[in-house]
């Protein structure tokens, strides 16, 4: 059975460790955890690995956050992995910070990784949103979202990395009826 873990982000140096990147940082835990690294590919970097006899596909999409949909679609098309075994990870500023929520579909939220993706292939999609919290002015979003985490939030950010993760994996091992039932704190 296959699965596909897809963490939301931005490509470059100068996004690293910024609150959109979450997703990648997700992946890149999950593929570290693996020992398996990511290779670039076509419309993305990917990894892959066996998980309680599951084989999961990780991707992290080089289409910027605003093109998404594309890679999503790319890769759940070449892979063969129908909509109910792909989990999509993203930021969600309508969280605090470390709170995580799982939907089996749902809305953007403004989201625009989100938003391209509902474009690409419908709003029947598994998500995971970690909350990345909303310490910004009116209007000041965006720079909020492209800014790095700060020293206090990077001391909790292992953590919350870790349960999204764990919150993948049982999204892969026992569906997302009872993930959701455990993780949506």
């Amino acid at each position: 059975m296959k699965f596909l873990l897809i963490g939301l982000g931005n490509i470059g140096a100068e996004y690293e460790l910024t609150r959109h990147n979450i997703g990648f940082l997700v992946a890149d835990y999950l593929a570290d955890e693996a020992k398996v690294s990511f290779q670039p590919s076509k419309l993305a970097s990917t990894a892959s690995f066996k998980y309680k006899s599951k084989n999961i596909h990780l991707v992290k999409p080089s289409t910027y956050m605003n093109l998404s949909g594309k890679a999503v679609n790319y890769w759940m098309q070449l892979l063969k992995v129908p909509i109910d075994k792909t989990l999509i990870i993203a930021d969600d500023i309508a969280l605090p910070l470390g709170k995580i929520r799982m939907r089996a579909k749902g809305s953007s939220a403004g989201h625009n990784g989100l938003k391209n993706i509902e474009e690409t292939i419908g709003n029947v999609y598994s998500r995971l949103r970690i909350g990345i919290g909303n310490d910004f002015m009116k209007g000041q979003q965006v720079d909020y979202v492209l800014s790095r985490f700060d020293e206090q939030e990077l001391t909790s950010l292992p953590k919350i990395i870790k349960t999204a993760a764990d919150a993948s994996l049982s999204f892969c091992s026992i569906g997302i009826e009872r993930t959701m039932n455990i993780f949506n704190n």
